[in-house]
């Protein structure tokens, strides 16, 4: 048996490069990451040197229920990625359908939160130092959840008018890889903001 012939036997499936749209959104992901990072350590660093109030303790709630519901659409797009995977449409849309709507719950869990901060407590981004930092950080991560929504609901339109099929599953794939690191972000600013800094 000549050497040749033992490589091939050792590694039998051709090697094959990683798809360019999961490599470009791991790169995106690595920026995003920094980005956010320098977000929380502003946030942490400034925790409880506000001159004037209202401070954390008084005015923020844990956000239970729209906390839920995001984590939960990790679950459902991943569901929808098996779906799209197997050629199942129908699951296909469900599920990402069901995404889309927690999603928009947790939106709409940030929407009420901001109302009442701002209208009932008087807390704006300029009010003292904490209303800059938990604005801009939750903000920042709402801009994000904004971005992911949009796309998936671009990916359901489309799927609705039959324009995507199982051959769209990779492109899929890497628009999940978004929206799970867009849940995992939240996963950090949840506990810096609602129990870190209470």
């Amino acid at each position: 048996m000549s050497a040749a012939s033992g490589i091939t036997a050792a590694y039998p499936g051709e090697w094959r490069t990683p798809s360019r749209g999961r490599i470009a959104m791991f790169a995106l992901i690595i920026g995003e990451s920094a980005l956010f990072t320098i977000f929380v350590v502003a946030y942490v660093f400034y925790i409880g040197k506000s001159l004037s109030g209202p401070t954390p303790q008084q005015v923020l709630d844990v956000p239970v229920f729209p906390t839920i519901c995001l984590l939960s659409s990790s679950f459902t797009i991943w569901l929808a990625e098996r779906a799209i995977g197997r050629n199942h449409m129908n699951a296909f849309t469900l599920w990402l359908g069901g995404t889309i709507c927690l999603g928009l719950i947790f939106l709409a869990g940030t929407a009420i939160e901001w109302h009442k901060l701002i209208y009932h407590d008087g807390l704006k981004i300029n009010t003292n130092l904490f209303g800059t930092t938990y604005y801009s950080l939750v903000g920042l991560h709402a801009s994000h959840v904004v971005i992911g929504l949009t796309m998936l609901t671009l990916v359901f339109l489309f799927t609705l008018a039959r324009r995507v099929g199982e051959q769209h599953a990779e492109r899929v794939g890497v628009l999940a890889m978004y929206w799970h690191f867009v849940d995992l972000v939240w996963v950090v600013v949840f506990t810096v903001v609602y129990i870190i800094g209470r």
